[in-house]
């Protein structure tokens, strides 16, 4: 059965790396079932309070990563129509994968700065800004996943 549990978890590992990257699968989560599927082993090597704080930095990655990039479009010149425009372009970025990812949050957030009457330098910085918040919140998930591989394979040796 630790056999099953095991390659249950590479499995888990290997679909959380690819949600690192491709938004219909949310990595951190998956990754930290790995982990879970693990605890259920006859080794179980760690220990609740581990667990819990695993999944609470799940939970911080997974809630920063919808933030990160209307933080970036507002930190970087953007208003509440930029911020608001980021959210719409990355909803409709999602039906259009994977570019759509990229392209959706910078247009959404350039088009809603030019509805604020801004320039088009500023359109520009605030769509950068939202680019930059997504591609920081994609490192933030693989850096968590990565985590969770290098728990998986250290305690399985």
């Amino acid at each position: 059965m630790d056999i099953l549990l095991i390659l249950l978890g590479v499995i888990a590992l290997l679909l959380g790396l690819t949600g690192c990257i491709l938004p219909m699968l949310p990595g951190p989560p998956i990754a930290y079932v790995a982990l879970l599927l693990l605890q259920l082993t006859s080794s179980a090597p760690f220990t609740t309070i581990q667990l819990l704080l695993w999944l609470l930095l799940v939970v911080f990655v997974q809630l920063i990563d919808y933030f990160l990039p209307m933080l970036g479009t507002k930190y970087s010149g953007g208003g509440r129509w930029g911020s608001r425009g980021c959210l719409v372009g990355t909803l409709i970025g999602l039906f259009f994968m994977p570019w759509g990812l990229l392209v959706g949050p910078f247009l959404g957030a350039y088009v809603g700065t030019l509805i604020e009457g801004r320039s088009q330098a500023d359109a520009f910085k605030s769509g950068f800004g939202s680019l930059l918040g997504f591609l920081l919140g994609t490192v933030l998930k693989c850096l968590v996943c990565g985590y969770f591989v290098w728990l998986f394979v250290a305690s399985l040796f």
